[in-house]
């Protein structure tokens, strides 16, 4: 009987010890599972260093000039920024203060402004003096033109014909003046093309004389 009790205890005492590796067997393969994921994961966290180069792109692009601002722009900003609230009260005196500084400020300004002008144009080439002009003071004036009447004693009148291209339309424009002038002979006749010269009034219309006769009328 004791025999047999022995023998009906062992394999009760087996079975549990038959039972452990089955149930440390999920406990093994858990690390397995849970590798796998960190190893997928890792990829994953690897790409964010790609991002760098982006970044120092965006460093290596231009910076946009800053706007240019004129006075009347940057005063008008200026005011619209203003949020409304009324100043403190001031003195005579404390307005007179800040009168007299603002216009020391805008002196002070003026004068740099105009150092700096004149610094500039010293660092300027200097250029040739501009030749004197035909018709300058001390030179009188010479127009050529035909004669168009010589019914007036000492008096013969003269058109000028002017060719000129237009500035915008680049058109050629033909304008005509008609001139006085004085000639002492009479030798010119209609037809004539004459040479006159500026000179004294010598009558209510009559500011040219006559120079020479450049070519008779056929």
């Amino acid at each position: 009987m004791i025999e047999e009790e022995k023998n009906e205890e062992t394999p009760a005492e087996e079975t549990p010890a038959e039972e452990t590796p089955a149930e440390e067997a999920p406990a093994e393969e858990a690390p397995a599972e849970e590798e796998a994921p960190a190893e997928e994961e890792a990829p994953a966290e690897e790409a964010p260093p790609e991002e760098p180069p982006a970044a120092e792109a965006k460093v290596d692009a231009p910076a946009e000039p800053e706007e240019q601002l004129g006075p009347k722009e940057r005063r008008r900003r200026a005011r619209s920024q203003h949020t409304g609230e009324a100043l403190p009260q001031r003195t005579a005196e404390e307005r007179a203060t800040a009168r007299a500084e603002g216009r020391r400020k805008k002196a002070a300004e003026r004068r740099r402004w105009r150092q700096r002008s004149r610094e500039r144009r010293r660092a300027q080439p200097k250029t040739e003096p501009l030749a004197k002009a035909e018709h300058g003071p001390g030179s009188a004036r010479v127009r050529q033109g035909v004669v168009v009447s010589d019914k007036a004693d000492k008096t013969i009148t003269v058109r000028i014909d002017v060719t000129r291209r237009h500035r915008m339309y680049k058109k050629i424009v033909r304008e005509s003046t008609t001139l006085h002038a004085h000639d002492e002979r009479n030798e010119a006749h209609a037809g004539d093309t004459v040479r006159l010269v500026e000179s004294r009034p010598l009558s209510r219309s009559k500011r040219w004389r006559l120079v020479e006769i450049l070519e008779r009328a056929r």
